[in-house]
């Protein structure tokens, strides 16, 4: 006798999705968005005070803390290499490229997603600025603002700049990889050298 199914057979050529799929997905969009509303949020911010300051005004927020320092850097971090933007828009471009196209498409796990989305998201911000912004193309100078005691003058794209390699540093100082694994979770099976060996069936 047969047995009445409601359930129709499963085909033998039916796609089935990769595990996980769809997390990765997740994690790729979360890291995009997040490089875009650090861009978004940086140019805003670069917007507020050119449209709001004169070049060199300093405007007290909490003194002795925190101020407002509106300049121009043509150089990097400390105004150093000043005169060779060019370089540091090249430098730019390629990170941003790198960490899009061969980094981003390999994370599993949710802080290498937010490493990375804010990674792009300042270098993002930063190369607009030598890119668009005068004297010319590619050697634009950036704004930088937020001006604390005894340290560089920078602004929002630098500060996810720095929180991004903080969190990549010890990401890496704990071994976790792109996937969330580790070294050792990738020796082969039975090549521990504490394992014990298997029963032949």
């Amino acid at each position: 006798m047969m047995e009445n199914s409601s359930t129709p057979p499963a085909s033998e050529g039916a796609a089935t999705p990769a595990p996980g799929s769809g997390t990765k997905r997740r994690l790729i969009y979360a890291a995009g968005i997040l490089a875009v509303l650090a861009l978004v949020l940086d140019q805003f911010t670069k917007r507020i005070v050119e449209t709001s300051m004169s070049e060199g005004q300093v405007i007290d927020v909490f003194p002795p803390l925190l101020r407002w320092y509106y300049i121009k850097n043509s150089g990097a971090a400390f105004s150093m290499g000043e005169g060779y933007t060019w370089i540091f828009s090249i430098i730019q471009a390629a990170v941003l490229i790198y960490v899009a196209v061969f980094l981003v498409r390999k994370i599993r796990v949710w802080p290498w997603s937010l490493a990375l989305g804010g990674l792009m998201g300042g270098v993002a911000g930063n190369l607009t600025d030598r890119l668009f912004r005068p004297p010319s193309f590619g050697q634009g100078h950036v704004v930088d603002f937020i001006a604390l005691p005894n340290f560089a003058i920078f602004n929002i794209a630098d500060m996810f700049i720095v929180c991004s390699m903080i969190g990549i540093c010890l990401l890496l100082f704990t071994g976790r990889e792109l996937d969330g694994s580790k070294p050792a979770d990738k020796k082969e099976p039975g090549h521990d050298a504490g394992a014990e060996p298997r029963e032949l069936q």
